[in-house]
C-alpha cells in the first residue's frame, strides 16, 4: 500500500508537528493501514497515480461494490484522507451543507479517520486561465458557495479575536505600523459586522477550483469558517503573485483582481481589502521563522501596501 503515498508528500508530512491530533510521522506511519482498510471498506479499487495536497493524500478509485451508481456510470471517484487537524475536522459539513452546489460532491465520510470519498473531477484548475476570467469564476463561485453555515462550523470572530491579540503582541517581522493596523482592524471588523455572516471557503485559490463534467467549475479543499464573506477574497490576490507585474503594476494587478472577485460576488471592497490586510499579517508571522520564506513575507508587506494605497 505504500505506493500510493507519494514520496514527496510522505517527506513533507513527517515533519509536521502535532496540532491537536498526532504528529505527521505517527500519522503517516499508520497510513498505509488506514488506506488499505478504507480500500476494503468502501470496496474500492485504485485506478490510478494517487495525487496530494498539502496534508492529504487522494487516490483515483472505482467503486466496485453496491455503491458504484452513487457516483457516476463508471463508478469513479476519490479517495481523499486527511493529516489529522482542525482545518480538516470540518471539511465534510462544510461539503455535506453544499451538497455539490459550486463545490465537490460528497459521497461518503468517516470524520474520525479524516477520510472521504468524493466526486472525481478533473485535475485541470484555474491557474493557467486568463487572470481576469479566472478571479471572475471565482467571483460566480462565491455567491453560489454562500450558504448558512453549520453551529460546527468554527467563527470567523474567535480567529479575528486571536489575531488581534497576537499581531498586536508580534515582533515587527514586518513594519510595525502594519502589525498594528492590521490588530486594529481584526478588532473593528468584528465590531462592526456584515450584513449577512455565511458559510465560508476559506482557501479558495485557484488551484482550488477544479474543472468538471457537470459544471464548468467546482470548489474543493473548503478549510471552513463561518462569518463575513469579504474574509474570502484574499486567496485569490496571493495566489498566482508571479502574474502582479512589477512597480506601480503591482497594486494596479491586486485591485483589479479584488474589484472583479468583489463585482462578481457583491462583496463590499473595503471590508475585503480589510480582511486581507489582517490575513496578510497573519501570513507573515507565519513564516517569519522560516529563512527560505523570506519572499513571502516580502509579499505580504507588498500587498498590504497595495491594499492601504
Amino acid at each position: 500500500m505504500i505506493d500510493l503515498i507519494p514520496l514527496h508528500f510522505a517527506h513533507h508530512i513527517a515533519g509536521l508537528e502535532a496540532d491537536g491530533y498526532v504528529s505527521g510521522e505517527e500519522w503517516l506511519q499508520q497510513l498505509p493501514d488506514l488506506l488499505a482498510d478504507l480500500l476494503a471498506e468502501w470496496e474500492l479499487e485504485p485506478i490510478g497515480r494517487s495525487l496530494s495536497g498539502y496534508c492529504s493524500v487522494v487516490v483515483p478509485v472505482r467503486l466496485v461494490g453496491s455503491g458504484r451508481g452513487a457516483v457516476g456510470v463508471a463508478g469513479e471517484a476519490v479517495l481523499k484522507v486527511s493529516w489529522p487537524h482542525p482545518e480538516a475536522a470540518t471539511e465534510p459539513l462544510a461539503l455535506q451543507t453544499w451538497n455539490g452546489h459550486g463545490a465537490v460532491r460528497l459521497v461518503r465520510a468517516d470524520p474520525a479517520r479524516f477520510a472521504l470519498l468524493l466526486e472525481r473531477l478533473d485535475t485541470r484548475d484555474l491557474s493557467t486561465v486568463d487572470i481576469d476570467e479566472a478571479c471572475s469564476v471565482i467571483g460566480r463561485l462565491l455567491t453560489t458557495l454562500r450558504r448558512p453555515a453549520h453551529p460546527r462550523i468554527p467563527q470567523l470572530t474567535d480567529y479575528a479575536a486571536r489575531q488581534a491579540h497576537e499581531l498586536a503582541a508580534a515582533p515587527a517581522v514586518i513594519p510595525r505600523r502594519y502589525l498594528d493596523q492590521a490588530a486594529a482592524l481584526a478588532r473593528e471588523l468584528v465590531a462592526r459586522p456584515p450584513a449577512e455572516e455565511r458559510l465560508l471557503h476559506t482557501d479558495l485559490h485557484y488551484g482550488n477550483v477544479l474543472a468538471a463534467r457537470r459544471a464548468p467549475w467546482l470548489a474543493i479543499d473548503p478549510k471552513p469558517m463561518a462569518g463575513d464573506p469579504a474574509f474570502e477574497v484574499a486567496p485569490a490576490l496571493w495566489n498566482r503573485a508571479d502574474e502582479l507585474g512589477t512597480g506601480s503594476q503591482v497594486r494596479w494587478s491586486l485591485r483589479r483582481r479584488l474589484e472583479i472577485i468583489c463585482d462578481e460576488a457583491g462583496l463590499d471592497e473595503g471590508r475585503a481589502r480589510a480582511w486581507t490586510i489582517v490575513r496578510e499579517a497573519d501570513n507573515a508571522l507565519e513564516v517569519a521563522d522560516n529563512p527560505a520564506a523570506r519572499d513571502r513575507v516580502s509579499l505580504a508587506v507588498v500587498i498590504i501596501k497595495a491594499m492601504n494605497d
